[in-house]
């Protein structure tokens, strides 16, 4: 209530931001350790988190979870839940290191195992559909520190019950039992009034960052073509999925991908051309082809040096944000090379 307060200002008028900021959270857990051995932490919660958050988590067996655990949890959650169709996102690190959307759950889980089998080891797997035998049974296969899902079968807790170190959360999703639409409408308070509460942290020494969470998401019709080939309707398609993973990649992020699934993943690198050649080697060591993919850039080339780099790989269509002051340069470069490009308009910087 505090917070609500103190964004209201003496002529009565709502303001973005408190000059105040005062937050309350509720202990769950003394935890081993922190980050590191080394570390003391704990585990606080709102006093009434959003439905459909981490925090309402049941855990329905398994070790006790970790502070990285709950961590990369969180970024498998907050990543599977953008996506309409059943869909298998796995962390390593904070980083997706494979993420699918398929027909099926069990479908979507192979297809993200494949895109990067050894990084998916003691991975957090989070899927946006019940979790069934058949999937449960496919998982064990491989060792896995949590599975997430809104709802976990009472068959496929038979079967993770033999991997009885595995952790499973079942994590509801809103009122509605749904995932929420990645295209909807922010909820109150993201706009011109602040719920702190809903807000992202980072502490700076003697400090505090606070923004709104990043929660942009666009669709076909936000995408505006730069380049004289237009892209066809399954690499829109392609882009719109890899620009919502794209999001949740650290930065500088490219994302390969190709019919629902991810191809190749460069997370983290302090320059764009990095994260492609990287992107661009993952794939080559799960043995998946780039030809005809598509690529998102989390944020714009800077040169067209990065451009070649995707291209060179076999992609076919890139999404980015634009906004470079050599954008000219790139979209020319795309040209050269026969690529359809769309710009969003939108950065996705995560750190």
């Amino acid at each position: 209530i505090s917070n609500y307060l103190t964004a209201i200002g003496d002529d009565g008028t709502r303001r973005s931001w408190p000059d105040r900021l005062t937050l309350q959270f509720e202990k769950v857990q003394d935890m081993r350790y922190g980050e590191n051995p080394h570390q003391s932490a704990a585990f606080y919660r709102e006093p009434s988190p959003a439905p459909g958050t981490l925090a309402c988590y049941r855990q329905l067996q398994g070790k006790e979870l970790s502070y990285n655990n709950i961590a990369d949890a969180d970024a498998a959650w907050e990543c599977v839940k953008t996506f309409e169709q059943p869909a298998c996102v796995i962390i390593k690190h904070a980083n997706p290191c494979g993420v699918a959307i398929s027909a099926k759950p069990i479908d979507a889980y192979r297809l993200a195992f494949a895109t990067d089998p050894t990084s998916a080891f003691g991975g957090i797997i989070a899927f946006n559909r019940e979790l069934d035998a058949a999937t449960a049974g496919a998982v064990s296969g491989q060792f896995v520190e949590v599975l997430i899902a809104p709802k976990v079968s009472a068959a496929a807790r038979e079967a993770l019950a033999k991997k009885e170190n595995v952790r499973v959360l079942e994590v509801p999703f809103g009122r509605n039992g749904n995932p929420p639409s990645p295209l909807a409408p922010l909820p109150d308070g993201e706009g011109n009034f602040v719920n702190a509460l809903r807000c992202d942290y980072k502490r700076v020494g003697g400090g505090l960052l606070v923004q709104t969470p990043d929660r942009f998401n666009v669709g076909a019709s936000d995408l505006k073509v730069v380049t004289r080939a237009r892209p066809t309707a399954q690499q829109t398609e392609d882009m719109l999925f890899a620009w919502r993973v794209a999001k949740y990649v650290k930065s500088n992020a490219i994302v390969f991908c190709g019919k629902g699934q991810t191809l190749g993943v460069g997370a983290g690198q302090m320059s764009r051309v990095d994260s492609a050649r990287i992107a661009a080697i993952k794939a080559k060591n799960a043995n998946l082809s780039l030809a005809g993919s598509v690529i998102a850039s989390d944020a714009f080339f800077p040169f067209r040096d990065g451009l070649d780099v995707v291209a060179d790989a076999g992609a076919t269509a890139v999404i980015q944000p634009g906004g470079s002051m050599r954008d000219a340069e790139v979209i020319a470069a795309a040209d050269e090379r026969g690529i359809a490009m769309v710009f969003t308009g939108h950065r996705h910087f995560r750190h």
